[in-house]
Formats: C-alpha cells, structure tokens, sequence
C-alpha cells in the first residue's frame, strides 16, 4: 500500500464533527506542542474562512465568521495562571427578511 493509499485509508476512517452535535477534547502537552499547534490554527485563521481541525481518530471542519472574540485572563493570586481562550463565530447560511 502507497503512503497515498494509507492516508487516504486513514482519513475515511476518521469521525467528522458536524453541525447539531456538540463536541469536546482537553489535552494535556508540551509548551512546544501547543505553540505549533497555535501556529497552524493561526495560518489558517489569517488565510481563509474555514479551518479544519484533524486528529487520527476525529475531523471538525469549521467555517468561521468575524468577529473573533479574544479573551486574556490572568490570576495571579496563589498558583499564578493565564488563560488565552478564543471565540469563533460560525458561518450560517441564514438570508436577511426582504423589506418592502
């Protein structure tokens, strides 16, 4: 089997999320996973409207709208901690009522 037979192979396997289901994964990593991972979900943020999110298990494909909601949250009472937490909107196929 060719690398392009088994990746294939592999992306059918996959569940994708979908619209009217609600979904939801922690991860525990490394500063350097995260920050790639923050990278390439910033790429595709900067070059389009849609972005997909994959896994070897799950896919979520996800056109986004504007704006972007960006919250910074820092305690620093105790165990000092930072919270980054982003906000997509999601694209709608909804039309605006006609005015007569």
């Amino acid at each position: 089997m060719t690398d392009a037979e088994d990746n294939h192979e592999t992306e059918s396997e996959r569940t994708v999320v979908r619209a009217g289901r609600n979904f939801e994964q922690t991860y525990r990593l490394d500063a350097s996973e995260v920050g790639e991972f923050l990278v390439n979900l910033g790429e595709q943020l900067r070059d389009g409207d849609e972005l997909t999110i994959t896994t070897d298990e799950w896919e979520l494909p996800f056109a986004f709208g504007e704006p972007i909601e960006l919250e910074i949250d820092f305690d620093g009472v105790d165990d000092p901690e930072l919270e980054i937490e982003i906000e997509l909107p999601g694209i709608t196929d909804d039309k605006a009522p006609g005015v007569q």
